[in-house]
């Protein structure tokens, strides 16, 4: 029988069944999170990517001990780029100004090119790499859902609620937690799990007006210590 979890959130609370949700770990890879990667090159403040490492962990260990599935994405392209659309597209033009698909030494030496899957720059940071009966997704959009077999592998599991952490906030998971309420999935985003390095020092920043957004109109919000505490002690209550 599958174990039932009851969590605070916003705007209420939200309960979800074990066997019917998953934790999404958005992009949390070497070229937005490390020292090298594509954001770190591009002189962007990484560390708010980078404090994001210690909780996720903690709620990966409590997820997969209660059993729930765990989704990686991450975004990355061939190396020819044929699949970043055309010269002209705004895809293209807007990761072209991030050097997509220029080549670099990884820290190890060896060579890897920015936003290139297979290679150092699109890997998942060691600490949180997935685990045997984990998923990963390629994907060569910012939402994890276009083009991509997700969805066809929740519905295969019976997956309604999906548990949102990683980056950045207002593009990479918003953009999949808006497709996730499109196609009719509950969307828990983890506040203290997400981080957006866009208007990071601003007064109203983007990481707190799309978690306003999800609150009213997408999904719920709610902190990775409650999750973490509901899970366990479901567990030690079984």
């Amino acid at each position: 029988m599958s174990n039932r979890y009851s969590i605070v959130a916003q705007p209420e609370a939200i309960s979800f069944d074990q066997d019917r949700t998953a934790v999404m770990v958005i992009d949390m890879q070497n070229d937005f999170g490390s020292r090298g990667g594509m954001f770190d090159l591009a002189g962007l403040d990484i560390s708010p990517i980078q404090c994001l490492v210690p909780p996720i962990a903690l709620l990966l260990e409590a997820a997969r001990k209660a059993g729930l599935l765990i989704v990686y994405t991450r975004q990355e392209h061939n190396s020819d780029l044929s699949d970043a659309g055309n010269d002209d597209s705004a895809h293209r033009i807007k990761h072209r100004r991030m050097n997509i698909g220029r080549v670099v030494t990884a820290p190890d030496g060896s060579e890897s090119m920015v936003l290139v899957r297979d290679t150092w720059n699109t890997a998942i940071v060691p600490e949180l790499a997935p685990q045997p009966g984990d998923v990963v997704i390629s994907k060569h959009r910012y939402s994890a859902f276009f083009e991509t077999p997700l969805d066809a592998i929740l519905r295969t599991r019976r997956i309604n609620t999906l548990i949102f952490v990683g980056a950045t906030t207002s593009i990479c998971v918003e953009s999949t937690v808006r497709d996730a309420t499109f196609r009719d999935y509950r969307p828990v985003v983890l506040r203290d799990c997400t981080a957006e390095l866009i208007a990071a020092d601003a007064a109203r920043s983007n990481h707190e007006a799309t978690l306003l957004a999800i609150e009213l109109l997408f999904g719920w919000t709610a902190e990775s210590g409650d999750v973490i505490q509901s899970l366990l002690a479901e567990a030690a209550a079984g």
